[in-house]
């Protein structure tokens, strides 16, 4: 950590009042997933195309993200099964700046994310009624089937392009929790480019010469893996294999099985 902390003093700052022009909250997502290891490689490439969002004197921000489904994982398993038009709902935690938000993300069929949000005091495991408005107004289900489902802490980096329209998040020491258990996944990074529309991106460019693959899973589908081994989760085989050498061997093999390895090498 220390290392990144020593790269990250010296790309060019970005205060949070700053970033405020690049929200994006209608955009397009484009993610990759990768080892920590990489990580130092990819800044020296990156540094003067983007900025790097600093807080408080800190470039590496936490976060905590709770996130909320129904008693039979609808949300997840429309995400599992590919389909179009699909929403997150999470109340998301900026530990650092102690900002709370309460978040409805859909992904519609033309490949766009459209976020909305409405500022809350604190993470709840029940909804208020300015939070339940909001959720009714936002989702085309009843907000009153939504239940706690499971927490996310992670740690991002964000870079903001210095000449466009574009943010990359990167995403560094993932942990899920759901009661007791704790899975920590810190070998894995999770970085999203967003943008408001298809532009020359140099994150893009460069991450094509270190031969990463597009593709992802997002967070909260790996915390519902992880934490309930008997969901549904097919589908999601072969982007679990491509991370395995990534993934905390126990964990996976409790899902699939000690032969998921072996089975395919």
């Amino acid at each position: 950590m220390d290392q990144l902390i020593k790269l990250l003093s010296s790309f060019d700052s970005i205060s949070l009042n700053e970033i405020e022009s690049v929200k994006l909250m209608n955009r397009t997502d484009t993610k990759f997933t990768f080892g920590l290891d990489f990580l130092p490689e990819l800044f020296d490439l990156l540094k003067p195309y983007y900025n790097c969002l600093e807080i408080e004197s800190k470039q590496i921000a936490n976060y905590q993200t709770l996130y909320y489904d129904t008693s039979d994982l609808m949300l997840y398993y429309k995400h599992h099964n590919g389909s179009l038009n699909r929403y997150k709902v999470r109340q998301r935690t900026y530990l650092d700046s102690n900002l709370s938000f309460l978040e409805v993300k859909f992904k519609n069929n033309k490949g766009r994310t459209i976020k909305e949000r409405i500022k809350q005091n604190e993470i709840s495991t029940s909804f208020n009624f300015e939070a339940l408005e909001f959720l009714n107004k936002k989702l085309p289900f009843n907000s009153n089937l939504l239940l706690p489902t499971v927490l996310v802490n992670y740690k991002r980096i964000t870079l903001v392009n210095k000449f466009s329209a574009e943010r990359v998040t990167i995403d560094i020491n993932i942990e899920f929790k759901k009661g007791d258990e704790l899975i920590k996944l810190h070998n894995l990074v999770i970085a999203e480019v967003k943008q408001d529309k298809k532009i020359v991106s140099p994150f893009l460019n460069q991450i094509k010469k270190l031969h990463f693959k597009q593709g992802s899973i997002s967070k909260y589908c790996l915390a519902i893996i992880f934490s309930n081994k008997y969901v549904k989760k097919n589908n999601f085989k072969e982007k679990l294999l491509s991370l395995k050498s990534l993934l905390n061997y126990e964990s996976i093999t409790n899902i699939f099985g000690s032969n998921f390895y072996s089975r395919h090498n």
